[in-house]
């Protein structure tokens, strides 16, 4: 197994209804609800935020393969919009994507570029079956450590936030071992490898810390 994004986005809300912070690798942005829902619409909704991932990635994916192909098309639309119908307790979703070229194009290229938008990553995303895993936390479920160290760097292990070990043994399988015991071999890797692994954990069960001079040796 192997995430998508080398660190998880991270999402928090406080008292203030709606509002919710988000940070991504390279910033943060505000999400909201609309104003019938409670919110004060001050960032995009969730609906808002799913339908744009699919509007961006058809962009960005056909604007590299228009470039591959060296075709003189400049700027392309994109609206995308959906709606939801419920047979008892089955629920459909059903999402409409236009998509508009401001060149001239020929009917051939309009059928390929068509066919591309159709395997975007979101669109595969969204068109085959997604499993949504829930790990939930509490303060409490930090305070139980366990440390492991080579004399250079610490590995501090929080059992209970532990839920994606595969991701480590797959990552440095010299130093994570779920069958041994200690599963942590810090005499595996280098103390720069067992940290730029520990700092992928998305749980925050891993992190490491390098020891003082009076702690090595």
């Amino acid at each position: 197994m192997q995430y998508i994004l080398e660190n998880p986005v991270h999402g928090v809300i406080g008292p203030e209804k709606y509002k919710c912070t988000i940070s991504w690798r390279n910033g943060k942005f505000i999400t909201d609800e609309p104003v019938k829902s409670g919110g004060q619409d001050a960032g995009p909704d969730p609906y808002t935020l799913l339908l744009s991932s699919l509007a961006s990635c058809t962009l960005a994916t056909l604007r590299m393969y228009i470039d591959r192909k060296g075709w003189a098309i400049d700027n392309i639309e994109v609206n995308a919009n959906m709606y939801q119908t419920k047979d008892g307790d089955k629920l459909s979703t059903t999402i409409d994507r236009d998509v508009k070229f401001l060149s001239e194009i020929t009917e051939e290229q309009r059928k390929r570029l068509a066919q591309i938008a159709e395997s975007c990553p979101v669109s595969k995303i969204l068109g085959n079956p997604i499993a949504i895993r829930t790990f939930t936390f509490s303060n409490a479920d930090v305070e139980k450590k366990i440390n492991y160290t080579n004399g250079d760097v610490t590995v501090v292990w929080k059992p209970e936030l532990c839920k994606h070990s595969a991701r480590c043994v797959n990552g440095l399988p010299e130093v994570f071992d779920v069958n041994a015991k200690p599963w942590i071999d810090m005499q595996g890797a280098t103390s720069d490898r067992i940290m730029e692994q520990t700092a992928k954990c998305p749980t925050g069960a891993l992190t490491t810390v390098k020891n003082k001079p009076e702690q090595q040796g």
